[in-house]
């Protein structure tokens, strides 16, 4: 028996929050991977703070597991449609996928989004319906609709012959049985299908190597690691190589270290032949997508074709009266160093210069993919300033096209009116409702990207906190024309630059929603509140009270202030507008004024209508 009929490479795909990590983290500890008194976090694939914090996968992260004498390769891919590149690559790696759907969420955007993509590669599917044990439950109607899912997207007949796992990744049981009673206690059924229905690599060990690099990891002491797939051939330690670029320019190079993947551990090992999933250092400057092979026939393998990014913002160094007070890095050099080594993990990811040497239009998947990149970098002691999120807007045969997405959400029904309207005013065109008789409804929504921007806080007002809303990027259409979405109400300015005090907030409370505590340093120009109006104005919150011998200074000590409203980095970026920035620094998120002097706001203000009067 050859070798190779003892791999199995999968992928695990999900939307987000279906339990996809929790499913892994089963598998591989009751796989016998680890050692029985190995100490293993819960979520252990997901390693970088941010993705604990949030609950969800950012970075596509590959194991292995042995089960019986197989080695199951298994992939843990983003479930968020902003990661769309991380997932596109990683269907290269594996030869099937295992869908997780949740029983009662049923199939979502994102479900829909990744399922394309590996149907699309002609990869075999097994589904599992996890979460099997939750009140609520309804395993036939979901496996109804992964069904209509599959239809919908063109699978052929071979893929639509799926095997149904039923599974509760918490309690760590599965059962090919959809009855919740029926459920044993361990994940053989999950296994057992993986190895009867998932092909094994049918590649030649004997053909010159192919290697194609999806996945980058840099490690300080091995510097730039290239993770990917042995398309055919054998790769070995110490081996020249050839390098193909994206380009088709090839250069020699040697490969310094070999590693193969058992749990959540790299191994070095000697030599890997075609199936392998492996990791190699030593090559310098190598980047995803490119093809290493036998230096005597170097062939490259096609390019993987990378979706293009659909909202770009303006970095900008940080000039505000506080700059340099918080970060550690804040000059444009290092802005500039920073971003561009980001290009070299991040794909799609896009980086322009500008005019000016302080400002970088930077392009990506959407507000979380772009934010999560903020975030890492506040982490890392960057201090910066951002735009507002725009959609790119692309010209195809003269005529203006802008990216759409889908969006279903899940509202109570008393909130149907208020959303749907809010819906329509953003030129959303509704495609499907359905109505389970739960009290909630759940609506999809064809909606301009642009109309997104800024919605997610509005729509949780409007449902009093109880709406769900999931959206992923579905294609390009004509363009909607101006005033979908934005922000309609004005904003409280600071006139002074000091220090915020109760009496001051106390002045201007009546006027709007305050964004800040008292004793927090403001500047003249920041935004320090929201306006009940659709009309900036600006306030002195940092007035004094004066005291005389009549007033005590502890008498208004009782008055009670309302909560302020503060904002994450997510809200705070889609409640900009277009003349202001977001300031981002380790400990502050500030927002602001692009022009901070009152009268020069004015001025610059008279000078663009002037413009457009004669445009």
């Amino acid at each position: 028996m050859h070798l190779r009929d003892k791999i199995r490479n999968i992928a695990i795909i999900a939307h987000v929050d279906h339990g996809k990590t929790t499913l892994v983290d089963k598998l591989l500890q009751q796989s016998g991977t680890f050692r029985e008194n190995e100490a293993v976090q819960e979520r252990a694939m997901d390693s970088n703070d941010l993705e604990r914090e949030r609950g969800i996968t950012i970075l596509a992260k590959n194991t292995a597991i042995n089960y019986k004498d197989f080695l199951i390769n298994i992939v843990d891919t983003p479930g968020h449609a902003d990661f769309g590149g991380e997932v596109e690559r990683i269907m290269k790696m594996v030869d099937g996928v295992l869908l997780v759907v949740d029983a009662f969420e049923g199939t979502m955007p994102q479900t829909k989004f990744v399922l394309r993509k590996a149907l699309e590669q002609n990869l075999t599917p097994i589904v599992v319906v996890n979460k099997i044990d939750r009140p609520n439950a309804r395993p036939a109607e979901v496996v109804d609709e992964v069904l209509d899912l599959f239809i919908e997207l063109g699978a052929n007949d071979d893929q639509l012959d799926f095997p149904v796992v039923y599974a509760s990744a918490l309690m760590g049981t599965s059962s090919m049985d959809s009855d919740p009673a029926k459920q044993d206690d361990n994940m053989q059924a999950i296994y057992e299908t993986v190895i009867s229905h998932i092909p094994a690599p049918t590649e030649s060990v004997e053909d010159p190597l192919q290697f194609l690099v999806t996945l980058m990891d840099y490690n300080e002491y091995l510097g730039r690691i290239a993770i990917g797939r042995v398309n055919r051939g054998v790769v070995k330690q110490g081996q020249p190589i050839a390098v193909i670029n994206r380009e088709g320019v090839t250069k020699q190079a040697r490969i310094e270290k070999l590693f193969g993947f058992q749990g959540l551990k790299r191994i070095e090992i000697e030599e890997a032949g075609a199936g392998d999933i492996v990791a190699i250092s030593g090559i310098k400057d190598i980047n995803i997508g490119e093809t290493i092979a036998d230096p005597a026939n170097p062939e490259a393998l096609p390019v993987l074709k990378i979706d293009e990014p659909t909202l770009q913002m303006t970095f900008v160094v940080n000039n505000s009266p506080f700059a340099g007070r918080e970060g550690k890095w804040v000059t444009s050099r290092k802005l500039r160093e920073r971003l561009f080594k980001e290009l070299e993990t991040d794909v799609s990811l896009r980086v322009e210069e500008t005019d000016s040497p302080d400002a970088f239009i930077v392009s990506g998947r959407g507000e979380l993919h772009l934010g999560i990149l903020i975030e890492n970098m506040r982490r890392e002691g960057f201090e910066l300033q951002v735009s507002k999120p725009e959609v790119i807007i692309k010209q195809v045969d003269g005529q203006k096209m802008e990216p759409l997405e889908r969006l279903i959400i899940d509202i109570p029904e008393e909130s149907m009116g208020s959303v749907m309207e809010s819906l329509g005013t953003r030129k959303a065109e509704m495609l499907n409702m359905i109505n389970n008789g739960s009290g909630n409804v759940r609506l999809e929504f064809l909606i301009p990207a642009r109309g997104l921007i800024g919605y997610r806080t509005y729509f949780l007002t409007l449902t009093r906190g109880y709406g769900i809303m999931n959206h992923a990027f579905d294609s390009y259409g004509p363009y909607y024309g101006a005033g979908v979405g934005g922000r309609h109400e004005g904003v409280l300015v600071s006139s002074e630059t000091g220090t915020s005090t109760t009496y001051g907030m106390l002045s201007v409370e009546d006027r709007g929603i305050l964004f800040l505590e008292p004793g927090t340093e403001v500047y003249e120009g920041m935004i320090v509140g929201e306006h009940t109006r659709d009309t900036d104005i600006i306030v002195n919150i940092c007035k004094e009270k004066q005291l005389n011998n009549i007033r005590s200074a502890g008498k208004d000590d009782t008055v009670k202030m309302k909560t302020p409203r503060i904002y994450s980095l997510e809200q705070a970026l889609e409640y900009l507008n277009d003349d202001e920035y977001c300031e981002i620094t380790p400990k502050s998120i500030r927002l602001r004024k692009k022009i901070l002097n009152k009268s020069e706001r004015e001025r610059a203000e008279k000078h663009r209508k002037m413009a457009e009067a004669n445009a």
